[in-house]
């Protein structure tokens, strides 16, 4: 079964390129707008070799690592306090969905102001676009305990924190994880977006350095680079976390 996915797999990939090669070949755009699969390779293979994306991969997971956890951290204690208490999540919680919806290229401006073109300005850009959507998973795994279990609890005398210890922390895990999964992947975009218009380095910066210098092979190099990161660490990392705690819990075969 999963032999016949990676073969459907690499059959598409091979008809995208094919289908890049035929528009390159038939010069619907001008080569130094649309570089052919053979020198976006070249670029990827050159990035590599010489140590140029290494260093900007480097520098993007620093960033990245930094503002998830700063994210995940505040993410979940504000969540807590708008799941528990009833009058900040009429207060807040409406406020806290508005902040989620706003792109994360939008802090960028504000980021520069407060901290100028450094590295912090980027960290704070990560922290805001995974802290909010951290936040609502954590609220709503509180509010999605089920009535019986703290019921339950409360019938044999548990109560206070020991209620929000003992079974509600446990009963919001799954949650917490689609959380922790929704955070990386918001994170991830906030730290592109960030980069973008920060003074380097990291894999942003990278990709408007090569558009400045119309390298537009080592931009679409590093567009992939970006998106086949996004994915590997989601379906190797954060999806089988999910996916291993679910089981665990009984909500999934």
């Amino acid at each position: 079964m999963k032999f016949n996915i990676v073969v459907k797999r690499v059959l598409f990939l091979a008809a995208i390129i094919g289908l890049w090669q035929l528009v390159f070949s038939i010069n619907v755009f001008a080569d130094v707008v649309f570089p052919s699969p053979g020198k976006v390779w070249t670029a990827l293979y050159e990035g590599f070799t010489q140590g140029d994306f290494v260093k900007a991969l480097g520098a993007s997971f620093k960033h990245l690592f930094a503002g998830l956890f700063m994210a995940i951290l505040l993410g979940t204690i504000v969540g807590v306090v708008l799941g528990k208490s009833k009058q900040a999540d009429e207060t807040a919680g409406m406020y806290l969905i508005a902040l989620q919806s706003i792109p994360s290229i939008v802090w960028v401006p504000l980021a520069i102001m407060l901290f100028g073109f450094t590295e912090f300005a980027v960290v704070f850009v990560v922290v805001l676009g995974g802290t909010f959507v951290m936040a609502l998973n954590v609220r709503s795994a509180i509010h999605n305990v089920p009535p019986h279990f703290v019921r339950a609890a409360r019938t044999m005398g548990t109560s206070g924190f020991g209620l929000f210890y003992r079974v509600e922390v446990p009963a919001s895990i799954p949650y917490f994880m689609s959380g922790v999964r929704l955070a990386w992947a918001f994170s991830w975009r906030a730290l592109m977006a960030g980069e973008l218009l920060s003074n380097g380095p990291g894999l942003g910066y990278s990709l408007r350095y090569a558009q400045d210098y119309a390298r537009m092979d080592q931009v679409i190099a590093i567009i992939i680079i970006i998106g086949l990161i996004g994915a590997i660490v989601d379906q190797l990392v954060f999806s089988k976390l999910e996916k291993n705690v679910m089981k665990r819990w009984g909500l999934v075969k």
